[in-house]
């Protein structure tokens, strides 16, 4: 039996197009959709990118083969549950190293949206393939067993040369994308080899599931009615959190500071309203929470990057 044959994607997952060397997913879950296009750059090897624009996803991925998966996030924020009712992070710029053994789970996608890279290789097939293209002493079953011998997510800030390669994997011409695929993942592989583990690679903060319930719970009341203004104190009261815990778990989970959710939040839809009603400024202004027109014009060029005017003159 294959390693193909070993591994299970799960039934809310379809093939939407499939050619020899590429296959594209789709994944649809009730809060939306992403789509996986998996290009099978070696034997044992595949590239996946990752497009999803959906609040959470249930995985029924299971495998019995043996794989080393690296993941990248380009933009957006992945969470995963952990064993001890405890939720970790991966933000734009992480990079993520696991075997994919503990993957049937609900994950979550705080800013609604996540696109990253995946690199899957089946390593008893990948390292001969290893070998064969690259004459390169590369120990596949070594890199693995580096990793997981931490006993807890390697997830940790790509550095330079590493994002550099993942973000190079977004921009190659077609001319020449089959040769270049396998240069860059080669000189990936090279690079994680003599990758150090960082001392303070386990200091990535963890969040309690009572903690991560409550500022949910808050991004949904502080976006459900834009009029209505609170405080931190009053959320801090309201919610029955600490202030502390509540600000640092709020910007663990979304990325940024509640006020500074809220505004870019509010701003995003002033700015669907800009294009797709006639309403004057002023009443989408007061819509967002803004009675002041000028306050209002001012938060929204500094999020936009235009005055409501320009933005909506703009719109052809």
């Amino acid at each position: 039996m294959s390693w193909e044959e070993k591994t299970f994607l799960g039934d809310n997952i379809t093939t939407f197009s499939q050619s020899e060397d590429c296959t594209i997913y789709r994944m649809k879950d009730k809060s939306g959709d992403g789509i996986m296009t998996a290009i099978k750059v070696f034997p044992g090897i595949i590239l996946i990118y990752n497009d999803f624009h959906m609040e959470s996803c249930s995985s029924q991925f299971h495998t019995k083969a043996n794989f080393l998966c690296i993941d990248f996030c380009r933009e957006g924020r992945m969470e995963w549950k952990l064993d001890n009712d405890t939720y970790v992070y991966m933000k734009a710029g992480d990079l993520q190293i696991n075997h994919r053994e503990n993957h049937i789970q609900n994950f979550g996608f705080p800013l609604n949206h996540y696109h990253g890279i995946s690199l899957v290789f089946h390593i008893e097939e990948a390292e001969e393939v290893v070998k064969l293209y690259g004459g390169f002493s590369i120990d596949l079953a070594a890199l693995s067993k580096k990793f997981f011998m931490l006993n807890r997510p390697f997830i940790i800030q790509a550095d330079k040369v590493i994002a550099h390669i993942f973000l190079e994997l977004y921009t190659i011409p077609n001319k020449i994308k089959d040769d270049y695929l396998k240069i860059k993942i080669l000189e990936l592989l090279l690079h994680l080899s003599i990758l150090e583990i960082p001392k303070n690679f386990d200091k990535r903060p963890y969040y309690y599931k009572t903690q991560v319930e409550k500022v949910k719970a808050i991004q949904e009341l502080i976006t459900t009615n834009l009029e209505d203004h609170y405080t931190l104190d009053e959320l801090s009261e309201k919610f029955n959190i600490p202030l502390t815990s509540m600000k640092l778990c709020f910007k663990g989970v979304y990325g940024t500071s509640i006020y500074s959710y809220i505004r870019v939040y509010r701003m995003n839809k002033a700015a669907i309203m800009l294009r797709q009603t006639k309403e004057n400024i002023s009443e989408i202004a007061h819509k967002v929470g803004y009675d002041n027109s000028s306050k209002f014009a001012s938060a929204f060029r500094s999020v936009i990057g235009k005055s409501p005017k320009e933005y909506r003159n703009s719109i052809v």
